[in-house]
């Protein structure tokens, strides 16, 4: 529902000063928004449960908190805005405290000179606007929005990176008073030092806009800290190169890494609480020419890991994909470029297999989610523990699944194709650019081609688009370049409507907000087994493209794209790195 301006209309404007005094119940009777016995059932369980009215309607389903809003909006003739669409402007926003935001549920409109319009999920809550007009020194006006709303918009509009900059400086300051490093490096140990302070409103920026990775990258003027959204790196806040040395030394300490080795590169991983997450880091340092680069993977313990049928695989493919699941025996393979989702697409068809018939063991580096009733091993090249001897181990373990990180060399995939052979079912990941291409990837490692024609099985090739922001989602003309790939895929005579974001805040100006695979399956039949057996690349291939006709990556971005979910600037990007010849 599209928002009402930040104004009430003319006729219908409340007198200015404190709201008068409401119950919620009345109101959404007298709007007939419910019923008077639906308002008697919610105050008995209000009076067992203790929850305000509006929270028990919402959770029953009676009514939802849109509808809610703008009932009230209508009782108290004040305007109704939705803050999916609304135009902030961040130094309105931010002349209310953040901790009072919060507490108060509340966030700053639009600045009229003479008085402030603020966002109130519960406008009937006079103390609440008796201590909003005590802090912002103003007289202010009261609108109604979706009390779902606001979490989001808090975190999207209070990003740390003020906060994270003061405590950047703050660093500074330590170092540049501190006479001895080793002196400030112990203090960096206690919970209320800025190296501390900093990191910590580091992770909770990340977490809050979503991010899957943190870059603390040392340059030759200063330190930049960069944070990777939806596949695309932003910036999160610049500071003194002085302060790289101590944030790299305090994560290297949390990871049990080696704190004296500045000239080789290290991995490590280590877990931190915020508010009610568990956030995974996967750490790795690499030595440049003005410091250590750190780079940390985020993994929501809670909320990392997707259902198969969430992942956005189409409805057919999925269906082929859990039947090959089903089976005793062979390998199934995901492919695609780093970061394009191979191991989640691996876990979710894991949580789906996993059950207590199943023995099921991973062997990983690293280990990237922690799945219950699962044998996971973690690889360690350095005391020798490689995916090749993992393996073997694993063998004489009495598996029915196993899960292998990755192909890595031919010594891997040959005691996979072997362990597809002998009655398990492998799966795996490998670096191609198609599923057609994928099986000669193993014959150019090395691998027999007998193996690979007897024990594979399917081949998944994916990518992750970017999708629409649904706030500013907008009809789009393609471009000459892009109508020409519209033209080249769709069907003749196809009229298609696309769309794109045209950014607003609720996407930081991206016009995309969240992404989604986009899948193509090459399934083993007689005729593609006969050709990989003999080494036969053109018949092969020949044989592949036929049975993938309409069904590639491409085809499914199209799809999205139809749909309003992606651009064409996305589904192109995907198509040329599949094809750049195309």
């Amino acid at each position: 529902m599209a928002s009402a301006p930040a104004t009430a209309p003319e006729g219908t404007r409340p007198a200015s000063g404190r709201p008068e005094k409401l119950r919620l119940g009345d109101v959404l009777v007298q709007q007939r928004l419910i019923s008077q016995e639906q308002l008697q059932q919610t105050l008995e369980l209000q009076r067992q449960t203790g929850k305000k009215t509006g929270r028990l309607l919402i959770e029953s389903g009676i009514i939802t908190d849109e509808l809610l809003a703008n009932g009230l909006a209508r009782q108290l003739r004040i305007p109704f805005v939705n803050l999916k669409t609304f135009p902030f402007r961040a130094d309105v926003v931010k002349l209310l405290p953040e901790s009072a935001a919060r507490r108060f549920r509340a966030l700053v409109l639009e600045d009229k000179g003479d008085s402030l319009l603020v966002a109130l999920a519960d406008p009937l809550d006079l103390s609440a606007y008796d201590e909003l007009t005590r802090l912002l020194k103003r007289n202010i006006g009261i609108a109604a929005v979706p009390e779902s709303q606001l979490p989001l918009a808090l975190d999207r509009l209070y990003r740390r990176t003020e906060e994270i900059s003061g405590l950047a400086r703050a660093l500074e300051k330590d170092l540049g008073d501190a006479v001895d490093f080793g002196e400030l490096t112990a203090n960096a140990g206690l919970e209320g030092a800025p190296v501390v302070r900093l990191l910590q409103s580091m992770f909770e920026d990340a977490t809050q806009v979503g991010a899957s990775d943190v870059h603390i990258e040392p340059q030759e003027t200063g330190l930049q800290i960069r944070v990777r959204v939806d596949g695309v790196l932003q910036m999160q806040t610049e500071a003194d190169k002085r302060v790289g040395p101590p944030l790299a030394q305090r994560l290297k300490l949390m990871a049990g890494l080696d704190i004296s080795e500045k000239r080789l590169p290290q991995d490590g991983r280590f877990s931190v609480r915020l508010k009610d997450t568990t956030i995974d880091v996967r750490l790795s340092t690499l030595p440049t020419n003005y410091g250590e680069s750190v780079v940390m993977r985020l993994l929501n313990q809670g909320g990392g890991m997707r259902r198969l049928d969430a992942i956005g695989m189409p409805a057919d493919m999925l269906a082929r994909f859990r039947e090959i699941l089903g089976r005793s025996s062979g390998l199934v393979l995901v492919t695609g470029p780093t970061g394009s989702g191979k191991t989640s697409t691996l876990y979710a068809a894991l949580a789906e297999i996993n059950t207590a018939e199943l023995k099921v063991i991973t062997v990983e580096d690293p280990v990237e989610y922690r799945l219950p009733g699962l044998s996971q091993v973690q690889v360690n090249d350095k005391i020798e523990l490689t995916f090749a001897r993992v393996l073997r181990a694993c063998l004489r373990q009495d598996p029915d699944v196993i899960l292998v990180g990755e192909m890595r060399d031919a010594e891997t995939a040959e005691i996979g194709l072997r362990a597809a052979i002998t009655g398990h079912l492998v799966l795996s990941t490998l670096h191609t650019r198609d599923a057609v291409s994928t099986p000669f990837r193993l014959l150019d490692m090395g691998v027999p081609p007998f193996m690979v024609g007897t024990s594979l099985q399917a081949v998944i090739a994916q990518r992750l688009v970017r999708l629409n922001c649904d706030s500013c989602a907008e009809p789009h003309e393609p471009t000459p370049q892009e109508q020409a790939w519209l033209t080249s895929m769709a069907p003749a005579g196809e009229t298609i409507v696309a769309k794109r974001g045209r950014g607003c805040s609720a996407c930081n100006g991206t016009g995309y907000a969240g992404r989604q695979g986009v899948y193509e399956l090459l399934e083993m039949d007689a005729a593609l087994t006969a050709a990989a057996t003999r080494s036969d690349p053109s018949s092969f291939l020949a044989a592949g493209r036929a049975r993938m006709q309409g069904k590639t990556i491409s085809h499914h971005a199209l799809d999205l794209v139809r749909q309003g979910r992606t651009s064409i600037a996305e589904a192109l990007r995907v198509g040329q790195d599949i094809d750049p010849a195309d």
